[in-house]
Order: C-alpha cells, then structure tokens, then sequence
C-alpha cells in the first residue's frame, strides 16, 4: 500500500470512465514538466507518462482521447502506434521494438485517484 502522505491527487474516480476520456496532468521528470494521463480500463484506474515509445510526441489527438476507436488499446494519434491500456506493453504499430509506455503507479482511494511518485516522475516542483 502506499504512503498516503506522498499521494498526488489527480481526479475523482467518476472523472474515468471505462474506455473514455482521460484525465492530463503534469510531473517532473529530470528537472523538466512532462505530461501524463490518467484513463479508466477494465474497472482499474492506470497512468502513463504521455509520450509515444517510438518518438517523443503526446498521444492524444485531442486532449484527454487516449483510446481507439475501439477503446480496446491506447493509441498515439501521430503515429499509430497501440499500447496495451493495463500494462502500457506495445501491442502494434510505429512502437514496435521501442518499448512501452512509461508505466505511473495510481490508487484509489475516497473517490479519488491518486498518483504515487516513484523517484523518475516526481510532483512538479514549486517556482521559486
């Protein structure tokens, strides 16, 4: 289980529904903002960092659409690329030999989903 004191809320739980829109949010990742989406799949909230293994480009065509026309697979809108939506595994397409999405540890909990800094991605740090 994780520490709750290092839990980032991200949404409400009713903000994700099976197969539809995600949910944007920002994390550090070596000292720069990077983008990263929450989605609903089989019942189970899941979070990615938002960018296609095979080159470095958002993978939603519009903001919050993460799924196939199928809601089946994470797809990146750019370059057809399919991702597996509970494991972030390559299923197909342009990533093929590139890996997977980076996988971000979610829970719920309260109504709530909640992200789990991993010491790669981590909160956005406040300006100075």
């Amino acid at each position: 289980m994780a520490d709750s004191e290092s839990l980032i809320d991200i949404c409400e739980s009713s903000a994700l529904l099976n197969g539809g829109r995600g949910v944007r949010f920002e994390v550090d990742v070596g000292g720069r903002n990077a983008p990263a989406f929450a989605v609903r799949y089989g019942g189970r909230a899941f979070a990615y960092l938002n960018r296609c293994a095979h080159v470095s480009m958002e993978l939603d065509w519009l903001p919050g659409m993460f799924f196939d026309f199928d809601a089946e697979h994470l797809m990146c809108a750019t370059h057809g690329a399919f991702y597996d939506p509970v494991t972030g595994a390559c299923r197909g397409g342009a990533c093929a030999g590139y890996g997977g999405l980076r996988t971000l540890v979610v829970v719920e909990r309260d109504g709530r989903v909640l992200w789990q800094p991993d010491g790669y991605a981590e909160p956005l740090r406040l300006a100075d």
